[in-house]
């Protein structure tokens, strides 16, 4: 089953040598997936100040600087891996450099038909 592990964290919690840090580190764990045949995609974003949100009302478009919602922690990136179970995707997690600092949460992927396939 696909799991889509987003991490959270405090956009100013590292420094940019652990942000660095954190990154090789990620970098390590997703190589160590791929080679278990369970690594799919992983990406750090930006920091909040890029995102931009949108929001359709009445066929209106309502795009606004920032997130979605002002919290105390954002979404930092993601890892979406291939996993046997929820016990399993938690032990992935579990090694993600920002689960030390921050939050990760995971969300089994729902499959939807008529998707295009992952290359």
């Amino acid at each position: 089953m696909k799991y889509m592990l987003l991490i959270y964290m405090d956009e100013n919690a590292l420094s940019e040598t652990e942000r660095e840090h954190c990154y090789a580190k990620s970098a390590q764990l997703a190589q160590e997936l791929n080679a278990k045949g369970q690594y799919l995609s992983t990406a750090p974003l930006h920091p909040v100040a890029t995102a931009t949100s949108i929001q359709v009302r009445d066929g209106k478009s309502l795009i606004t600087d920032g997130p979605f919602a002002e919290t105390r922690e954002q979404l930092g990136g993601f890892f979406l891996i291939d996993a046997q179970d929820l016990d399993e995707a938690i032990a992935i997690a579990a090694q993600i450099p920002g689960a030390r600092v921050g939050t990760v949460e995971i969300r089994p992927v729902l499959e939807v038909a008529g998707l295009p396939k992952q290359q």
